[in-house]
């Protein structure tokens, strides 16, 4: 959350700079602006005087103030006699009295919640406005009382100066918006107003005063940190470090002592972590907040009177647990890192909190503190971010910390604390901090002034590039020969090779000033689609003007899905690929089927009121192989080899390319006059039917014996899918058990295809157009009885064969068991049209057509109805 007036603290803000303006300054850099926040208050909010404050005991035993509240005379009330007079105003705020000026809500103002004041009768009086407290104006969540300009951070001079009637929206910041903004993860000083103002700066060039550097100058520093010596003494003490890097490498700890307890937090302070987001809870906690949302270093306030020394910066042990102070327990991990005291002299055995996530409960400032001690602390990234979300805390610390902290600003922080404790808390100061840093110095990055062109495509000359890495804090050395000695500023952890400068260099030269080139991309052997992703392509669009629509779904599945279309654990996750750290803990492996995860997003759509749905998706399906060798680590930033290479292929599992599609609900709907009819297992071989046709493969169908059929599947109405001798899916209806576990409708049809091995069997050889005739056709329907084991496909294929060339095409339209034809026979009829490329077909050349499809048909025992 970006504010306008705390920006001004550190750089020059020209004067009418509005959000919207300042939006675009920093997204010009790479800030994404989120929204502008408008003001939920709306006036009018003026100062009103209390004339009069009259006590009246009520009832129920509370006691109300029936109050003549002056607010000036464009707003007061009108007597009789047309004379302005105060406005009467019931209040049962504890601390209202005559003689106060106040913040006065009138009829018409909106405060948050969408509450609106209105002259309302209560208490035997119409309360003509309202006095509004700190937590009903949106400014913090005092509701102890009403606010007392007097007594709210004005000087008296301030107060004096303010008169009845005047305008409180702007004194108290309630007309301005905010402006909040996304903010990447490698960019952590950006969650600062220190280091939003020097984006600022890079962005308009405005004057930026960097407050480290004053409060660097005054803080102390002890050259002789022995142990011992220093406020308190502190030792780090990692034996379990992540990755090799320890968890602490700096500690600042600085002692006040005689702080006033209860010391309120001023107004101005309160206002600005209001607006940030952050609730103000007492002095010594706001202004470590503050701090942390000035110049980005989190901090923590203990008790000094309640820490007994040495304080140890240690991994957990396994069997500890911790208090938060949000009141939950944590079982902590080995890999925690936590701060803690040394009671009774056993070192480091009481746990104070979670380092640079959560303090415990014990140790922290109370009401009755005096004596307080300040912690400044840099803690690695990893560390922090593990614990983080191993706990599910995610503080504003730790989002600071994960993203990397300014490891040199720890006395500046200190610093700041110290003075905002001292002035207003009545502190004083200790001068004898305790600093533990074992911080190593950057390394220099060896950086080649020419990567920007060859990276960027940007033409800057050395003098250019030098002076935009100085303006963002690097420093400098070599550049004779066109290349430089970096070394990024402490504040930039996220700057560790020469092509992060590079997107430094862009980014504040400006992403749109990159010219637009296109790449010359000399043609070289095979160029457009491979015959894969061309049949691909053909299924897809088949599928879709069959009017399925496309989905995708993610490919997990888990235990449920398995149940739920009656597949056995047992047998299919040995040879499934699970995931280590899977998006969801139930579905842990990657799917063998694309109808486990397509039936989800059929579920979905039909649980949102869409009755009638007929999707499909094409996607990989992941085949482990429980032999395969196991897939090498490799280093990084190092070109692999052929070899290995060839060993992590070896290692990965089958992936081949799979579609599914699956129908529900009406596949017919022509209207209140039309027919309906229900999606069955004819839907799905009809898709399956046209993916055969327009990939020219000859698909056919075979139904296995009943106890064959997977469980998932309706006996009888499945088939598997063969392209010649080889399968290459299933179709049919979904089992009525599967149906009812996955809350669908009966008769869902389904289907799915291995599209890799159907690919595989086609020949990919150029379709020959033919000639289109020109002259007339013949068409003719035949009828025949058959045996009813004999297929309507081999009939149709007896067909053609006596056909011969003239056939143009063929088409089944009726099929017909009954008593007219006799047990075990079935009638199929056909519509057939013949046309010759070179002739027209004579009555005899029709009759010799019909001749050899009889002869040809009576070798399947089938018989020519007349």
């Amino acid at each position: 959350m970006v504010d306008i007036d705390w920006l001004r603290d550190h750089v020059d803000v020209p004067e009418g700079l509005t959000y919207e303006q300042l939006a675009k300054d920093l997204v010009r850099v790479g800030l994404e602006e989120e929204e502008i926040h408008q003001s939920q208050v709306t006036g009018p909010i003026v100062v009103g005087y209390v004339v009069d404050a009259t006590p009246e005991p009520q009832k129920n035993g509370k006691v109300i103030n029936w109050c003549h509240v002056d607010v000036g005379d464009e707003y007061n009330d009108v007597d009789g006699d047309g004379n302005k007079v105060p406005r009467g105003i019931v209040c049962g705020a504890p601390n209202m009295r005559a003689g106060e000026k106040v913040v006065v809500t009138l009829p018409g103002a909106v405060l948050p919640g969408d509450f609106r004041i209105e002259p309302r009768k209560t208490y035997g009086h119409v309360s003509d406005g309202m006095c509004a407290s700190e937590r009903e104006l949106g400014l913090g969540d005092s509701h102890d009382g009403i606010i007392l300009l007097g007594d709210y951070g004005f000087t008296p001079e301030q107060v004096e100066a303010l008169k009845p009637g005047d305008d409180v929206m702007h004194l108290l910041h309630l007309d301005q918006p905010i402006l909040e903004i996304n903010v990447t993860p490698d960019r952590g000083y950006a969650f600062s107003y220190r280091g939003i103002a020097r984006e600022f700066h890079n962005s308009t060039g405005a004057e930026f005063t960097d407050p480290v550097t004053d409060l660097e100058s005054r803080a102390p520093h002890i050259e002789d940190q022995e142990a011992g010596k220093g406020d308190i003494e502190v030792i780090v003490q990692d034996d379990n470090p992540i990755r090799g890097v320890a968890g602490c490498d700096r500690y600042y700890a600085r002692a006040l002592h005689g702080y006033r307890p209860g010391s309120p937090t001023p107004n101005w302070m309160r206002r600005r972590l209001t607006r940030a987001g952050m609730r103000s809870l007492s002095l010594p906690v706001d202004v470590t907040n503050y701090v942390m949302m000035d110049i980005g270093q989190p901090m923590h306030a203990y008790d000094l009177d309640k820490i007994e020394g040495p304080i140890v910066v240690r991994r957990a042990r396994q069997g500890e647990t911790l208090v938060t102070l949000d009141g939950k327990e944590h079982d902590l991990d080995p890999e925690d890192l936590l701060i803690t005291d040394s009671p009774n002299g056993e070192q480091g055995s009481r746990i104070l909190g979670i380092a640079g996530v959560m303090g415990g409960q014990y140790g922290e400032v109370t009401d009755e503190t005096t004596n307080i001690l300040l912690e400044a602390a840099h803690f690695d990234q990893v560390s922090i971010a593990r614990s983080s979300r191993r706990h599910k805390i995610p503080s504003e610390a730790a989002r600071r910390f994960e993203r990397g902290v300014d490891d040199q600003i720890q006395p500046a922080a200190a610093q700041q604390a110290v003075d905002l404790l001292v002035e207003y808390g009545n502190a004083t100061a200790s001068d004898t901090p305790r600093d533990v840093d074992d911080t190593q110095r950057r390394k220099h990055i060896v950086f080649k002034a020419s990567e920007v062109e060859r990276v960027a495509g940007l033409e800057l000359d050395l003098n250019e590039i030098s002076a935009i890495l100085t303006d963002i804090g690097c420093a400098l050395g070599g550049g004779g020969n066109g290349e430089l000695t970096v070394v990024p500023p402490s504040w930039r952890p996220d700057l560790t090779e020469p092509c992060d400068l590079v997107e430094e260099v862009a980014r504040i030269y400006g992403y749109d000033r990159i010219p637009t080139r296109v790449p010359n991309a000399p043609v070289t052997g095979h160029v457009g689609l491979t015959a894969d992703q061309l049949h691909q392509r053909q299924v897809a669009d088949e599928l879709a003007q069959y009017g399925m629509v496309e989905t995708l779904s993610y490919p997990f599945v888990g235990p449920a899905d398995y149940k739920a279309f009656s597949i056995d654990a047992q047998q299919v996750e040995p040879v499934s690929v699970e995931i280590v750290n899977p998006l969801a803990a139930d579905r842990p492996f990657l799917r063998r089927e694309i109808l486990l995860t397509l039936a989800q997003t059929l579920l979905r759509n039909v649980h949102r009121g869409l009755e009638n749905v007929s999707v499909y998706e094409l996607g990989h399906v992941y085949l482990a192989d429980p032999d395969a060798p196991a897939i090498p680590a490799l280093p990084g930033g190092v070109l692999p080899s052929d070899e290995q290479l060839a060993a992590l292929d070896a290692g990965l599992p089958e992936q081949p390319l799979h579609v599914a599609g699956m129908f529900t609900g009406l596949v017919e709907d022509n209207g209140w006059l039309g027919d309906k009819r229900p999606a069955d297992w004819t839907d799905a071989v009809e898709a399956v039917r046209r993916i055969g046709a327009c990939l020219g493969a000859d698909l056919t169908l075979e139904q296995p014996d009943a106890q064959a059929v997977p469980a998932q599947w309706h006996p009888g109405r499945m088939a598997h899918v063969m392209a010649g001798e080889v399968p290459v899916g299933m179709v049919g209806e979904l089992h009525p058990h599967v149906d009812d576990a996955l809350g669908l409708p009966h008769h869902t049809a389904a289907f799915e295809l291995d599209l890799t091995t159907l690919f595989s069997t086609l020949s990919n050889k150029p379709v020959r157009a033919k000639p289109i005739s020109t002259f007339p056709l013949v068409r003719q329907d035949l009828a025949f009885t058959l045996p009813q084991d004999v297929t309507a496909a081999q009939l149709k294929a007896a067909i053609e064969e006596g056909a011969g060339d003239v056939l143009e095409s063929i088409e089944l339209f009726d099929v017909y068991t009954g008593d007219q034809v006799g047990e075990g026979m079935k009638s199929l009829a056909y519509a057939v049209t013949f046309r010759a490329p070179d002739r027209t077909l004579t009555a005899q050349d029709n009759e010799a057509t019909r001749a050899r499809i009889v002869e040809r048909t009576a070798l399947l025992g089938a018989q020519l109805r007349a």
